[in-house]
């Protein structure tokens, strides 16, 4: 009965005229971000971080939200229909999706990756309702220590599953550290990497980091490749088909659906790896595997409904533990931040609109995104001839204005695009700027809870390894930084054999 008091009070906030311009206006932003090839949701959110700073919380974290699990559903209509993922979870529906679209069959594509988004979306929404709370409670005992071991293993679990090489990963987490730790400690008060700089007192602004390395950087980015886009179906056709083979892929959806809800909810796993871990399984257990890449249904039910559920299920940690497990988790921390209220176990009790408010609007957003892209699907193909270079400069101007808006200072303009620069550089070094803006997110939190735990054990550092919490949580971190070293060497060993053979 207390969930369902709690649910009457999300869909009564979530239902508001207000939050439910915002919920559309999220949806729709998320589904057109992720339509357009070269965008993504973490730059869309960082750009439009400021503007969630003049709204009330609620709604603009459902906008934000909106985003981010409605950029999911747009980016399988560029996978399927141009072969070009709007976003990076999309990758593995263009394998098959694709290929249906060659064989005159996208309308059929279409339908079943919003079906299965649909679905997967309302169940990971029913888990969010059903495990956050008690998990928030579980949070309520952890002490200092083992927050402080938590945000290791959610640092660490995002280097190992980070794309290139561990190395460039680890570095960047630490260089995010570095750049959290600049301003005035707030313990003595002492400067700390500011240079004199009267500006860098309070720190680096959030916008600054997030928009220079996500949004600009991606522009630039994006503006070496000249190559044009060309739509592999200019008419679509055959939706109802897709629907009628529903039953026929429901057992994909619903692995996938578990796969994403899993993976979603473990630091560093998300709706990326959910697609991929899905489109293996499906591949193994199919009595037919060579026939996929050429056009399975399955193989792009599973992990559509994968990558959605994922999405979704990564709210939880980010809620109840304030732990990010995506750059996008870290922006929604920030955008808390910007509200000043901070993420963690305790916004459940202390702000119950916001979280149950979220919870509904997420069931309401599914179902606005089904009616935005079966009905709409001609809209997205047109869209998909839009020229890049009136998108690009749009972009860039908003983003500043953005950044300019958030303190009315020249000064974050100016780290905005020195930040821009650097997220450019990055992205040629082959060096994932995430792990960078994790760090610097968690920064902060983590030497507050340090020094806590050090505090409160009289500067001992056994405290870490004395609480049965907190040792685990180290040793799973620890795990997963051997685990790579071992595979490595135990590859080279293998080459090694083979040589000599």
């Amino acid at each position: 009965m207390e969930l369902l008091s709690h649910l009457a009070l999300g869909f009564e906030t979530a239902l508001s005229p207000l939050n439910l311009f915002y919920c559309f206006a999220g949806v729709l932003i998320g589904t057109l971000i992720g339509v357009l090839p070269g965008l993504g949701p973490a730059p869309t959110v960082a750009m439009l971080l400021p503007l969630s700073f003049g709204l009330p919380p609620v709604s603009g974290f459902i906008m934000l939200s909106g985003i981010f699990y409605g950029a999911q559903y747009g980016g399988s209509t560029t996978a399927i229909l141009i072969n070009t993922p709007g976003e990076s979870s999309s990758v593995v529906t263009a394998l098959d999706g694709y290929q249906m679209a060659r064989k005159g069959r996208a309308g059929e594509a279409l339908a079943m990756a919003a079906m299965g988004s649909f679905i997967a979306g309302t169940i990971a929404t029913v888990i969010i309702a059903l495990l956050a709370p008690p998990l928030a409670k579980a949070a309520l005992l952890f002490g200092p220590a083992e927050y402080f071991s938590l945000m290791v293993l959610g640092l660490i679990a995002a280097i190992a599953l980070a794309n290139g090489s561990v190395l460039k990963a680890v570095a960047m987490a630490v260089l995010g550290l570095l750049l959290g730790l600049v301003g005035t400690d707030v313990t003595s008060g002492v400067q700390r990497y500011t240079f004199g700089a009267l500006k860098l007192y309070d720190g680096i602004a959030i916008v600054a980091v997030a928009m220079g390395l996500f949004s600009v950087a991606e522009v630039l980015r994006n503006l070496e490749d000249r190559s044009e886009q060309q739509t592999a179906v200019t008419q679509v056709t055959g939706l109802a088909a897709g629907l009628s083979r529903l039953r026929e892929a429901l057992g994909s959806i619903l692995r996938g659906t578990a796969i994403g809800s899993i993976l979603g909810i473990l630091p560093g796993g998300g709706a990326t790896l959910s697609s991929f871990a899905s489109y293996a399984i499906e591949k193994k257990i199919s009595r037919e595997p060579e026939k996929f890449g050429t056009g399975v249904l399955q193989g792009l039910a599973g992990p559509e409904a994968a990558n959605n559920a994922g999405a979704q299920t990564s709210f939880i940690p980010m809620l109840t533990l304030g732990l990010p497990s995506n750059p996008v988790m870290a922006l929604m921390i920030g955008a808390l931040m910007i509200h000043g209220i901070q993420p963690g176990p305790n916004v459940i009790s202390e702000q119950p609109a916001l979280f149950w408010g979220l919870i509904a609007s997420m069931w309401i957003g599914n179902a606005m995104l089904v009616v935005l892209n079966l009905p709409l699907v001609g809209l997205w193909v047109k869209l998909l001839t839009f020229p890049y270079h009136l998108l690009f400069p749009a972009i860039v101007v908003i983003t500043c204005i953005g950044v300019f808006s958030f303190n009315n200072s020249m000064f974050d303009v100016w780290m905005l695009l020195l930040f821009s620069v650097m997220g450019y550089l990055l992205v040629k070094l082959r060096c994932e700027p995430a792990p960078m803006l994790l760090g610097f997110i968690l920064g902060p939190m983590m030497e507050e809870h340090l020094r806590r735990a050090l505090l409160l054990s009289r500067g001992s550092p056994t405290v870490f390894l004395d609480r049965p919490i907190s040792a685990t949580m180290l040793v799973i971190a620890l795990l997963l930084i051997v685990a790579p070293a071992l595979s490595v060497v135990r590859k080279r060993r293998e080459e090694i054999f083979v040589e000599g053979d």
